[in-house]
């Protein structure tokens, strides 16, 4: 069995929008029958953290990805289950 994925959600603060991406990235990683560990934080810590891919906002793309050394996919729109699968289909894609 592999190992479970480490999937990071962020936004600004850390709170709202993040939990938000958590949860819907949460759900269709399950649909996809996927096990993941997803997180949220803010964009401070976010680089700190040891995982396998970060999801966010993509104004936060550029921001985020000269400080971490794993790939960085931006969704839209948080509660848009499609934007959602197409960011999560675009990581495995690479993965």
């Amino acid at each position: 069995m592999s190992e479970k994925r480490k999937i990071l959600a962020v936004c600004a603060f850390g709170v709202g929008s993040s939990m938000v991406l958590k949860m819907q990235l949460e759900k269709a990683f399950k649909a996809k029958g996927i096990d993941v560990d997803v997180d949220n934080t803010d964009l401070a810590q976010a680089p700190s953290m040891q995982v396998d891919a970060i999801f966010t906002s993509p104004q936060f793309i550029p921001e985020l990805e000269p400080k971490v050394t794993v790939k960085v996919f931006g969704v839209e729109q948080f509660m848009n289950a499609k934007q959602v699968e197409a960011a999560i289909d675009a990581y495995l894609g690479g993965a």
